[in-house]
């Protein structure tokens, strides 16, 4: 291949080879051939060898030994060399090269040429890889640029405006003025880079949002003229008048609206307009109708124009694109927690985004279902968590789950231990059969926490007939206080046993001190022990089963009738485990009574 073919037949040349061998010697000829006529002193084709190495730059190639040749090329006279070193620069140089340093004089230079498509590309260039070195010493002239007649020159300054402030910050402030005259333009690229610039510097300072927050009513205004417009050939894309613009104003909208209630009163109208009368038939009007509904929701909006904005998502959930369907539930995932009420409308529709092919928007629908759980749903939604647990992916069981775990701890009520120990109060003649096979069953197997907490419940409230062991109905087992109380501790000291599992056995053992008479020490010692659990709901109960022991002693001891027991054993027990009992006052023991229910906030 000679070392003077034009580009594409040397694009012609790399395509054609067979290996990546044969690419590499055909790259490496022709690099050697541009190397050697860089070095030439008088060389024509420096832009056609550029445009070459450029083009190896881009198959992956080093192309570093081109530096320089941008740097002469951009200081060149000729339009058609400054273009292509223009470009050069922005492809191989960046802002930690030396190099991009020597360019600077000649980007200022043309940065006040008469040539309107000259200064574009100095503005192009600074805009994609000026340091922070050329920003502040080029900052004044993108300023006096702002400023220029040229709605051409204007727009490109625009935008290299937002990369000097994104490069440095305090810049900002010189470019701000500027900025607001710029949305009196009719040019809608000009207002498209004035919006850009402002969004950047309302990010960039909480001064420059305060500044930029009495221009609301004048980008309602821009707004407005775009949603009422007529067909404009120049804007129109799918219908939509530049949707591109519309987006940018949103976006700047609320940022301005956010935690500011003036700013967002003034845009209320708008933002109600903008989501009634766009189109969402199409992908257009579905982009501008998004941005309006994250605008509603980020901003002190009116409740009504929520709801509005929470109707468009559940819509988009209707929507055949996928990504629409994505978008909208990870927008709802958001605001469940503070419109939970508007997004239940739309359960049915997030239930059935479950059965979705794709995993990104199943995992999302799982998201927003499990939290749009609610006590008033619960039974109705575990149905359809439970359903997609059964047949959904791998990735997702655990998650699902988790969920539904969670879920019925947080909502669902165990009643089956409150109900077990209703049935067998009121059904006296069980009693001595009932606590026998509980002790039974106590002593096989204490890992069911809700059979080991009526098990221990039963213990302390029918003690006395398994101490008797004459119960007709089971094998006789002769059953020692010792043995009960060895059966208590093995559940009080079990790493198995929850909180309110040892409550009930602590309760249990401190009520079996009114029925039995030789090891109250022991069962003292054992109440003892809990007074510096680590657990607070057990060490309060052990502190107050002590003060029955010390102070009120004398009190402590219940008649032989198993219904008519001490008031405040029952209290106490009533306070651990939330359940209800009549209780039978005796006389003497109305003062201790009402003194416990003054402690816990109850009354009889």
């Amino acid at each position: 291949m000679s070392p003077s073919v034009p580009l594409q037949e040397m694009i012609r040349a790399i395509r054609s080879a067979r290996t990546q061998c044969e690419e590499r010697g055909v790259i490496q000829r022709e690099c050697a051939a541009i190397r050697a006529q860089f070095r030439q002193a008088d060389n024509g084709g420096r832009s056609h060898n550029l445009a070459k190495l450029l083009y190896v730059h881009m198959l992956g190639y080093p192309a570093h030994f081109g530096q320089m040749e941008c740097v002469r090329m951009i200081a060149s006279s000729r339009y058609s060399e400054k273009r292509v070193g223009y470009l050069g620069a922005m492809m191989l140089l960046d802002e930690k090269q030396d190099a991009s340093l020597l360019i600077t004089n000649s980007i200022k230079n043309d940065l006040s040429h008469s040539n309107q498509y000259v200064q574009s590309l100095a503005l192009c260039t600074l805009a994609c890889m000026g340091s922070a070195e050329m920003c502040r010493d080029l900052a004044p002239e993108i300023d006096r640029l702002l400023r220029a007649s040229n709605s051409y020159i204007k727009k490109k300054a625009a935008l290299c405006a937002v990369h000097i402030v994104r490069k440095v910050h305090e810049l900002g402030e010189l470019f701000a003025p500027a900025a607001r005259s710029l949305l009196s333009e009719k040019n809608h690229g000009v207002l498209h880079g004035a919006v850009v610039l402002i969004t950047e510097l309302c990010e960039r300072s909480s001064e420059s949002l305060e500044r930029f927050r009495k221009t609301v009513p004048d980008l309602v205004q821009i707004m407005k003229g775009l949603v009422i417009s007529g067909y404009s050939p120049e804007h129109d894309v799918a219908g939509i008048s530049d949707p591109f613009l519309q987006v940018r104003l949103l976006r700047l909208l609320r940022i301005l609206g956010r935690n500011n209630e003036t700013a967002s009163d003034a845009m209320n109208d708008l933002l109600a307009q903008v989501a009634t009368n766009t189109d969402s038939t199409k992908t257009v009007g579905n982009a501008v109708l998004y941005e309006t509904v994250l605008t509603v929701l980020d901003i002190k909006s009116e409740s009504g124009l929520r709801v509005l904005a929470v109707n468009i998502l559940g819509r988009f959930l209707l929507n055949n694109d996928r990504n629409i369907r994505y978008i909208a539930m990870t927008s709802l995932q958001k605001i469940v927690g503070t419109d939970h009420n508007a997004v239940q409308r739309h359960r049915g529709t997030i239930v059935d985004c479950l059965k979705d092919q794709d995993a990104s928007v199943k995992r999302r629908a799982l998201d927003l279902s499990l939290a749009l759980v609610s006590a008033s749903n619960i039974r109705s939604m575990m149905k359809e968590l439970l359903l997609f647990l059964s047949s959904c992916p791998p990735e997702l069981r655990s998650q699902a789950a988790n969920g539904i775990f969670t879920a019925a701890e947080r909502y669902v009520r165990d009643e089956t231990v409150p109900n077990l120990i209703q049935l067998i109060t009121n059904t006296s003649e069980l009693h001595c059969y009932t606590v026998h096979k509980l002790y039974r069953a106590l002593l096989s197997d204490i890992s069911q926490q809700s059979l080991v907490q009526v098990a221990c419940w039963c213990i302390g409230e029918y003690g006395d007939l398994l101490l008797r062991g004459d119960c007709q109905e089971v094998e006789p087992m002769q059953v020692c206080e010792d043995d009960v109380l060895d059966a208590l501790e093995t559940v009080l000291q079990s790493h198995m046993s929850s909180t309110a599992t040892r409550g009930f056995a602590l309760t249990a053992t401190m009520k079996l001190s009114t029925r039995i008479t030789d090891n109250v020490d022991r069962i003292r010692s054992i109440v003892s022990i809990y007074g510096s659990c680590i657990d607070l709901e057990l060490q309060q109960r052990a502190v107050e089963y002590n003060a029955l022991f010390k102070k009120y002693d004398h009190m402590r001891y219940a008649k032989k009738d198993s219904t008519h027991f001490c008031c405040c054993g029952v209290i106490l027990f009533c306070s651990v485990n939330s359940f209800a009992f009549n209780v039978i006052l005796e006389p003497e023991c109305e003062q201790l009574t009402m003194h416990v229910l003054t402690l816990y906030g109850l009354t009889l």
